[in-house]
């Protein structure tokens, strides 16, 4: 069992410098690369790929760097990250990544869109329950037939306790709020069942963290 720290998103890590729109998350910079790793391998080659709950925008900015066949639409239902993400872009200067959406996983409706691939990190446990169950069912309604949603983050696993990072951090995030904290792998599991999708692809991550990859049946 390793003590590592884990490197999901905290709210707490995240800093804008003084006068800037941009927002800076430590636990992008920690992450990306590991993550970038595995959408190598599931992303299609091209097409759009929309990111749920984008957060700073950095993991947009460096996906489509990194990716420039492919077309990257972040969304985010916060204002501020929002100008986050618009001023990355802006400075960017890339042609591939779009402006942001104001797009809540479990809001009403999504805007049309017809993505190849749909990415969502470190978000079902920094959110109420009603916000997965929004994202597997309308992925579910939008994704071709073998196309991937990638989740990324820590979550419990059958028969298995809580490494000690995460168990503080699921602590951490009850505190902050009861609808929050880390969530259950069958559970997830069969919820994407139920919106159409095949049992994920799991992929073992630094510091306790996964890579689940859910293809559209």
């Amino acid at each position: 069992m390793t003590t590592a720290k884990p490197s999901f998103w905290n709210p707490g890590e995240i800093a804008r410098p003084r006068g800037e729109a941009k927002l800076h998350a430590p636990s992008a910079q920690r992450n990306r690369d590991a993550i970038l790793a595995v959408l190598r391998e599931a992303l299609p080659a091209q097409g759009l790929v929309l990111e749920i709950a984008s957060g700073s925008g950095e993991h947009a900015l460096h996906f489509a760097q990194a990716l420039p066949s492919l077309t990257f639409q972040p969304s985010d239902p916060s204002p501020e990250a929002r100008a986050s993400i618009a001023a990355w872009i802006a400075e960017s200067g890339l042609g591939n990544i779009r402006p942001p959406l104001d797009l809540d996983a479990g809001g009403a409706a999504w805007p049309a869109l017809t993505p190849a691939a749909i990415l969502c990190i470190n978000m079902i446990h920094i959110a109420p329950w009603s916000a997965a169950e929004g994202l597997f069912a309308k992925a579910g309604a939008v994704l071709a037939s073998g196309a991937p949603l990638y989740l990324y983050g820590p979550f419990r696993r059958p028969g298995r306790p809580l490494e000690p990072g995460n168990a503080a951090f699921d602590e951490s995030l009850r505190g902050r709020d009861p609808e929050w904290g880390l969530r259950d792998l069958g559970a997830v599991t069969a919820l994407a069942q139920a919106s159409g999708f095949f049992a994920p692809e799991v992929v073992e991550m630094p510091a306790n963290n996964l890579s689940l990859i859910f293809r559209k049946r």
